[in-house]
């Protein structure tokens, strides 16, 4: 694997697992399963879940394929807005360590801001570190103004990553948000980065076959490969089986050169001014 990123002290693939929908459908968990256990067979370090994916279900099948292999994951999961009191988050987190059969979680993110001050939260995410329940933690769909105002908490630099919606048809971060994260060396993280598989059928799917066709890849890699193009930005991609799983890691490998990328910027030009931050 050649495209690697230093997030939250480990030196990680620059893919990750997503889990959004896994979980949902009995049918599909022992593939869901093996997906993910492929994954880290093949190297891949990141599985990211969340409390609100399947009310807890995503977890769920999470715990039950890292089980026996804890030690090679860095697992990330998410507290709710509306959960994200002091009092929340500490049950929020401790709810899903239970889920996911751990004692500790690598990073745990605020999924969105709500009504909960910043500084509350914060002051949660702190003493669980302190108690040993997470290692560190982060945001998640926070623009650079809500950063600002997080980074200027007295434990607000600890904020170790920024998960957002980031993708070739999303490119509003590239303006202001990604240029902030990298005067402050914090890593980005980018979810739904194929689009939800809309990529692979919208309008550009012309020209994402062709460059794919030209380095023996599929789209969807191509697709991956754009979003970790910089090296400081961790995809976030779902693989609900085996073979889509590899298809993910093998965009690793994958370099687009300069014509590739200025094909691309033509098909999904970058915007040149602020917009709100998008969410799916």
């Amino acid at each position: 694997m050649t495209a690697h990123v230093a997030f939250a002290g480990h030196d990680v693939p620059a893919i990750g697992m997503g889990t959004w929908n896994l979980g949902d459908d009995p049918d599909h968990r022992a593939h869901e399963i093996d997906a993910l256990r492929a994954g880290l067979d093949a190297g891949l370090r990141i599985i990211d879940t969340a409390e609100m994916y399947g009310s807890g279900r995503s977890e769920e099948l999470v715990g039950e394929a890292i089980a026996g292999r804890r030690d090679e994951v860095v697992l990330v999961s998410k507290v709710l807005p509306s959960n994200a009191s002091r009092r929340g988050t500490v049950a929020s987190c401790e709810a899903s360590l239970r889920r996911l059969g751990t004692d500790v979680l690598d990073l745990y993110l605020l999924h969105w801001r709500g009504s909960s001050p910043l500084a509350e939260t914060v002051d949660a995410l702190e003493g669980l570190v302190a108690a040993g329940k997470i290692r560190a933690w982060g945001v998640s769909n926070l623009d650079p103004d809500d950063l600002r105002e997080l980074w200027s908490l007295p434990a607000g630099r600890r904020c170790v990553t920024d998960q957002v919606l980031y993708n070739l048809t999303r490119r509003g971060p590239e303006v202001d948000l990604l240029p902030l994260l990298r005067e402050e060396s914090v890593p980005a993280m980018a979810y739904s980065p194929v689009e939800q598989g809309r990529l692979l059928r919208g309008r550009g799917a012309r020209v994402l076959g062709e460059i794919a066709e030209k380095h023996d890849a599929t789209p969807a890699q191509v697709a991956l490969a754009w979003a970790i193009r910089d090296g400081d930005v961790l995809a976030l991609p779902k693989a609900g089986r085996r073979d889509h799983m590899l298809e993910n890691v093998a965009a690793l490998d994958l370099t687009l050169d300069a014509d590739d990328l200025a094909r691309l910027d033509a098909q999904w030009p970058a915007p040149t001014h602020p917009g709100p931050l998008e969410m799916i």
